[in-house]
């Protein structure tokens, strides 16, 4: 996954923070679909909210590195996996050429 690519979350998706998780609920035909409940730790949940449609993986990265210490080298291959699964979910939606 290139450094570069911008996220955006789903439109079609309700997520709530629930005892220290983000919970993930998509909604089909104005309706949850409880069967497909996903939920993310706090890192996770922290990756989650940095994933605006602005902010590139990089600045993510950037951003974690400046609240948790860890390796860089791992941090950036963690998020990667993190945001691969979560557009392999469908729960983000890589944009097209860069920023809204």
């Amino acid at each position: 996954m290139e450094l570069n690519r911008v996220f955006r979350r789903n439109d079609s998706l309700v997520t709530r923070d629930l005892a220290g998780e983000k919970v993930i609920i998509p909604v089909r035909g104005k309706v949850g679909d409880l069967g497909s409940i996903y939920t993310l730790n706090a890192v996770g949940g922290n990756v989650w909210n940095l994933v605006d449609g602005k902010r590139d993986v990089s600045e993510i990265v950037s951003a974690l590195g400046n609240e948790y210490e860890v390796d860089s080298d791992t941090l950036a291959t963690d998020v990667q996996a993190l945001l691969a699964d979560m557009q392999q979910e469908g729960l983000i939606i890589s944009i097209a050429g860069g920023r809204e």
